[in-house]
């Protein structure tokens, strides 16, 4: 299991982790959002999911990947 922690911008309620950990629990791997800090932390298998599949379906939410 790998993981990683992504700088997200355009996150400000809980709505939106809502939506982003939802939205990487259906691609299979887990995050943990953090809004303070603006981030989330991912964790993942690397031969199941792809690190660039992980960060469109965010921006595809919505949200930048920086």
């Amino acid at each position: 299991m790998k993981t990683v922690t992504l700088n997200v911008e355009g996150m400000s309620c809980n709505h939106c982790v809502n939506t982003i950990e939802k939205t990487l629990k259906e691609l299979g791997a887990t995050g943990k959002v953090n809004l303070a800090a603006k981030n989330v932390e991912v964790s993942y298998e690397e031969g199941s999911v792809t690190l660039e599949s992980i960060k469109e379906a965010i921006e595809d939410q919505g949200y930048d990947v920086v």
